[in-house]
């Protein structure tokens, strides 16, 4: 029985439209809407809506459906709809009319949101860890490969002598930017939906402050509309925050297929990252970075699949919003999986320093040799053209040399990974004081 019934016939077929692949998709939210309806019986015990027998009987029953859950053993049905009719039936059976009072004051627009917040705030922090990983590793590389001179390109074209080291140093800083977008999205996620009910509140005098603290929620949502009307538009923030992390492994990744090539040859894939051809013996393509390079255009898909669900809604629920959840979830994990193998990947990546090195010809030190002549008084713009005139004539200088005397802030020859690593620190203490926070709320429900 759905939980809106209401006695008369429904279309089957009209069912099962509506229902979707929600019992599929909900599976992963089942610990989560566990949480939320124990937050929630707790709160109804405080009010003296249910009486301390059944706030005991429903909390150990409702502990019971997690485990299960854990053990593979809790399914939802195609004939439950969601998660939340499941939990609801499951009570139901078990504990009779307790188990029908479970939902008083309750809609399941504001517990889909809660079980939502919950699995997002979760595995956010997932993301953000893998990204952090991703920029340690970054900063490892970059340490190793301090002075193991390449060329710089611009426009796909050799420009200015640089290093691995100042290559990878980019985008361990660029983690840090990303990170900071991540904690933004996150903060949005840690605020508690539940009591809005279907969005206009309830004649229940609802505790949301004692349940969002139950939860770990540091405050309550509080406008019952409003919450309704960020669903879907939270979502979109976040998936928002995740392409940027994203972003910089899609980078990341286009270079090391580039450099991986045997045109190139600056840098090795190892065996055990590389797959081959169905067809040509001699193949070790680079799949693993062709699918983080297409992560972040997948994410972004996600992000404008839930932003365009919202066009032309009016204020308050409408069904539509049954629809974003899909491209969130898929989203979030596929953010957590690409950034986790991206560091992976780049902590077994291999440099040919003597490939690169030689491919520092004497054309990329043009722009050096007019800095030196306007540090000898010539102007600038005169120097320009004349070693725009000797191109064919520049002597090859030593790269490695070239980039030890670029000092100032920022340079190749100053990567100041000291501040770099700090930054990363300092994100991946506030996740480890996060978690521990969220855990000790959850394990006081």
């Amino acid at each position: 029985m759905t939980l809106w019934d209401k006695g008369g016939p429904v279309d089957a077929a009209i069912v099962r439209f509506c229902t979707g692949n929600d019992p599929e998709l909900d599976a992963v939210l089942i610990p989560f809407d566990v949480a939320g309806s124990i937050a929630h019986v707790r709160m109804l015990g405080r009010l003296r809506l249910l009486t301390a027998r059944e706030v005991a009987r429903l909390r150990r029953e409702l502990t019971a459906i997690r485990a299960l859950h854990e053990a593979g053993r809790f399914s939802i049905r195609p004939e439950d709809e969601d998660v939340h009719t499941a939990i609801e039936r499951r009570l139901t059976e078990r504990l009779g009319d307790t188990g029908r009072r479970v939902h008083t004051g309750r809609s399941r627009n504001d517990q889909v949101l809660t079980a939502l917040r919950l699995y997002g705030r979760e595995t956010l922090l997932d993301v953000t860890e893998a990204a952090l990983a991703l920029g340690a590793s970054a900063a490892r590389f970059a340490a190793r490969h301090a002075r193991t001179p390449m060329p710089g390109y611009t426009h796909t074209r050799r420009a200015m002598p640089s290093s691995f080291g100042f290559w990878a140093g980019a985008f361990a800083e660029a983690i840090v930017d990303d990170v900071a977008g991540l904690r933004a999205a996150w903060d949005l996620l840690d605020q508690s939906p539940l009591g809005a009910a279907a969005g206009f509140g309830t004649l229940l005098p609802l505790d949301r402050a004692f349940t969002a603290r139950l939860l770990g929620f540091s405050r309550v949502q509080r406008n019952a509309q409003h919450v309704q009307n960020s669903r879907g538009k939270i979502e979109a923030a976040v998936l928002a925050a995740c392409t940027q992390p994203l972003a910089t492994a899609h980078r990341m990744a286009v270079d090391l297929i580039w450099y991986s090539t045997p045109e190139f040859g600056f840098v090795r894939l190892p065996d055990r990252f590389c797959t081959g051809s169905s067809l040509m013996p001699n193949k070790r393509n680079p799949d693993v970075l062709e699918l983080i390079r297409a992560a972040c255009p997948a994410v972004c898909a996600d992000e404008f699949r839930i932003k365009s669900l919202l066009a032309g809604l009016p204020s308050g629920y409408n069904r539509d919003l049954q629809l974003t959840k899909e491209p969130f979830l898929r989203g979030l994990r596929s953010s957590r999986d690409a950034l986790a193998i991206a560091a992976r990947v780049l902590d077994g990546v291999e440099v040919d320093a003597a490939r690169a090195r030689a491919a520092c010809t004497p054309e990329i030190f043009a722009t050096d040799a007019a800095l030196e002549a306007a540090r000898q008084g010539v102007p600038f713009r005169s120097a320009y053209r004349a070693a725009a005139a000797t191109l064919a004539s520049l002597a090859a200088s030593d790269p490695a040399a070239n980039i030890a005397r670029k000092r100032h802030v920022g340079a190749p020859g100053n990567l100041d990974l000291r501040t770099t690593r700090a930054a990363l620190g300092a994100q991946g203490r506030w996740v480890r004081s996060t978690r521990a926070r969220i855990a000790r709320a959850m394990r006081n429900l």
